[in-house]
């Protein structure tokens, strides 16, 4: 019965979530109810979820994960309301934690150029790290990429359903197109995707994450693929491009998404200060 109001529930948001929303929200449902003994859902109280919102604190989560999580048990519960499954929601008094208001992590042009040099006798691996580096897309936007939608002459990669199934056009540079090139020569199975997996699907996101741990071990600093997205965004803050260019790049349909960039602008200025001013 629990698994079938979870279901519903996504299944009903399905068109205002993303697939990316519906993942971790699913994650952390999954956590919620595993943490409270798999209490009924009439019988959780709003300390049963503060609570959850400490120990989770406690293993040192960051605010913006705590906040997603948090999220999916209000959303979740407001829906049970709705749905008269429940008669009180136990959610709508707990404060949400504050956000972590620190930079997102990113690359120096000197550690890109490592993981570039790790992965330059892989042609798969370099392309991903370079389409990636060059375009500021998504991981699950990447996986997603058909041959049809690449225009090699203007070099431009027409993004079918970003976040929030918003359509979108990325750029992408000679070297990349170069290597996406060498990449595809090497192809022995015929798929419609530009990142095929053995079967002719598209390549899944846990084998490219496990393939981001493995450079991680290789270089001595943290990579994952989520990382050359805050770096694209933060290299070009440095070069001074207009916020609302790095907006639509990115595909941010809120500005204030591309804030923290413009503080990582502000960092970048800094730096430089600090150079000719040492």
């Amino acid at each position: 019965m629990k698994l079938e109001i979870q279901q519903n529930f996504f299944d009903d948001h399905q068109v205002r979530f993303s697939p990316e929303t519906i993942r971790s929200y699913k994650i952390a449902l999954t956590q919620f109810f595993s943490y409270c003994d798999e209490k009924k859902y009439e019988e959780i109280k709003a300390m049963d979820i503060r609570a959850w919102l400490a120990s989770l604190e406690e293993q040192g989560l960051k605010p913006r994960t705590i906040h997603l999580k948090l999220s999916a048990v209000k959303s979740f519960y407001r829906y049970c309301l709705e749905e008269n499954i429940i008669k009180k929601n136990p959610a709508v008094s707990v404060q949400t934690p504050q956000k972590d208001d620190s930079l997102p992590y990113y690359l120096s042009k000197r550690q890109v150029e490592l993981l570039k040099e790790l992965t330059k006798e892989n042609p798969r691996d370099r392309a991903i790290v370079e389409a990636l580096f060059a375009t500021g897309v998504r991981i699950s936007e990447l996986l997603q990429i058909r041959h049809e939608d690449i225009k090699w002459d203007t070099r431009q990669i027409w993004i079918r359903k970003g976040k929030g199934n918003k359509e979108r056009f990325v750029f992408f540079t000679h070297d990349c197109s170069e290597r996406l090139k060498a990449y595809i020569q090497q192809q022995k199975r015929k798929s419609i995707y530009l990142f095929p997996n053995n079967r002719g699907g598209c390549l899944s996101r846990t084998f490219v994450e496990q393939r981001f741990q493995i450079f991680s071990k290789e270089l001595g600093f943290r990579v994952v693929p989520h990382t050359m997205r805050h770096t694209f965004a933060a290299h070009l803050a440095e070069k001074s491009m207009p916020q609302s260019y790095i907006q639509e790049l990115l595909g941010h349909a809120d500005i204030n998404s591309t804030r923290i960039y413009t503080r990582l602008m502000e960092h970048a200025r800094k730096k430089i200060y600090d150079r000719f001013h040492g």
